[in-house]
């Protein structure tokens, strides 16, 4: 136990320099004419109850402990433009107001409040009925037999947060986008039989959200691909994650590779060439491990080898420590994002903040304070979430 505490307080002194930049509040606007540095981040906030309507109840009321964590570790990294999954979906936005009025605004343990005049969330797949037994266990009512895996509409939702305008009237959703429209897909047809043809993609929903930042149009990509795991040797969730990953990735190519894409008013095409971009979100897949042997294993590579794209690599102290003991990973122990169970899947690297190469990037991080750090004390997943909040800095 001595020799373990020891080689813990060791990393932390060593790697306390591994942050690119302070967790703080980014700076404030530039004048006319500057640059300014503008926070992006995404963070998966577990903010997912199990009955419909239980989320609401929990932000209505103002005390909820698990909130108020998410509250203050969103108040101690500040930034601009925030996606959160795993956020229930409500009409109206009632559960972002709520979230929004009765912890953000509200100053957690002394952390400056912060306000986000302009949010977006919309349906996606989860929970919602698709009336078929795609699982074969003789129900078609189940969590397996909906079009994302979820226990009633709206669940594992996504939101966005926003101090800048999103011109709701251009966002472009993929919701109904049918899985078998992807040229080349992994459909496991064996598995599914006759219900292949009514599958979508997105598990959740793939989402691109114009914002105005200081008059510059960068398109947020939001998405959270369903985890490659939690399924048999036909691999259905593998074979989802990374046709998931890969509509982004082309999206983001756009152009011939792009043309198969179709949003959910009915426009074709992908992102438009030379568009400043920013994707965002968990998507359940690490460079190199994690899962067993599949298609979802590396699947974001599809993303990060892409010349549009650039990758910070944000790191922390955190990660590393938390990582001390696990063997036979191969991403860089710096670079995860998730406390996953140990031994398997272990710690990962699966939640992203991934800009155009035109956006300089001003700093990075995840926000996993190792031991002793402050704000370690926010970090076990019973007392917020499994997976860490990630930012990038960049001037705009």
């Amino acid at each position: 136990m001595r020799m373990r505490t020891a080689l813990l307080a060791a990393l932390v002194v060593a790697l306390g320099t591994v942050t690119a930049t302070p967790a703080v509040a980014a700076p404030g606007f530039g004048s006319s004419g500057e640059a300014s540095t503008v926070r992006v981040a995404t963070y998966n906030a577990s903010l997912n109850r199990g009955s419909a309507g239980a989320l609401l109840t929990d932000l209505r009321s103002g005390t909820n402990a698990q909130a108020k964590v998410i509250a203050q570790i969103v108040q101690i990294n500040h930034p601009d433009i925030l996606l959160l999954n795993e956020f229930d979906y409500y009409p109206g936005l009632e559960a972002a107001k709520a979230f929004t009025t009765n912890y953000l605004q509200r100053s957690q343990n002394g952390h400056t409040p912060v306000d986000y005049p302009f949010m977006y969330t919309a349906p996606v797949n989860t929970g919602v009925p698709t009336g078929r037994d795609l699982n074969g266990d003789g129900r078609t009512d189940g969590p397996d037999d909906a079009y994302g895996f979820g226990a009633f509409p709206g669940q594992y939702g996504m939101l966005v947060l926003s101090k800048f305008p999103i011109d709701t009237a251009k966002v472009r959703t993929f919701r109904n986008f049918l899985w078998k429209d992807q040229p080349g897909n992994l459909i496991p047809r064996d598995y599914y039989g006759a219900n292949a043809d009514i599958l979508r993609l997105s598990s959740k929903s793939h989402w691109d959200l114009p914002i105005d930042v200081h008059g510059r149009r960068i398109h947020l990509l939001a998405s959270h691909p369903t985890p490659p795991s939690f399924d048999g040797p036909e691999d259905r969730n593998g074979r989802r994650n990374h046709d998931e990953v890969r509509f982004s990735a082309d999206y983001i190519a756009g152009g011939a590779r792009a043309q198969y894409i179709r949003d959910d008013a009915g426009r074709r095409g992908g992102l438009e060439s030379g568009a400043s971009f920013v994707m965002v979100g968990d998507q359940n897949s690490d460079p190199a491990d994690g899962g067993p042997p599949g298609p979802g294993v590396g699947a974001i590579g599809q993303v990060l080898s892409l010349p549009r794209v650039h990758d910070p690599l944000p790191t922390s102290a955190g990660a590393v420590v938390a990582s001390v003991g696990e063997t036979g990973h191969r991403t860089p122990p710096q670079l995860r994002t998730a406390d996953f169970s140990d031994p398997a899947p272990g710690n990962l690297r699966v939640d992203y903040v991934l800009p155009s190469r035109d956006l300089p990037v001003a700093g990075a991080a995840v926000f996993w304070p190792a031991p002793g750090q402050p704000g370690a004390e926010l970090m076990p997943p019973t007392v917020s979430s499994d997976h860490r909040l990630v930012w990038v800095d960049l001037r705009i």
